[in-house]
């Protein structure tokens, strides 16, 4: 099943403790993961996920992460067709999670 997540209730299940944190798929190129990303990321270039998708376990909440929510939202309609149950693409990406989140974050 594939899920729109907000920043904020992507933030909300990070800081909770009590729920099993999710992979945080990051599927932007690596220069943009190096000039930024949210700690603890699994960063996978999209065009690399078909080849590395064994790497992923099918029932684990998945966030699937991108610049906007373009690429991202691609990946997860992708991952949930090849049978990961909990999959979610992060609304807005890293910009909005930057705006919004971690405005300390650099933008671009």
């Amino acid at each position: 099943m594939l899920t729109n997540l907000s920043v904020e209730d992507l933030a909300a299940w990070l800081a909770d403790s009590g729920r099993a944190a999710p992979v945080l798929l990051d599927v932007r190129e690596v220069w943009e993961v190096e000039h930024c990303a949210i700690p603890g990321i699994l960063a996978v270039p999209m065009a690399e996920v078909p080849s590395r998708v064994h790497e992923l376990e099918p029932a684990r909440a998945l966030v699937c992460i991108c610049h906007h929510g373009m690429r991202s939202q691609q990946v997860a309609r992708y991952l949930a067709q090849q049978g990961f149950e909990k999959v979610y693409n992060l609304a807005g990406g890293m910009d909005a999670w930057a705006q919004r989140i971690d405005p300390r974050m650099p933008r671009y």
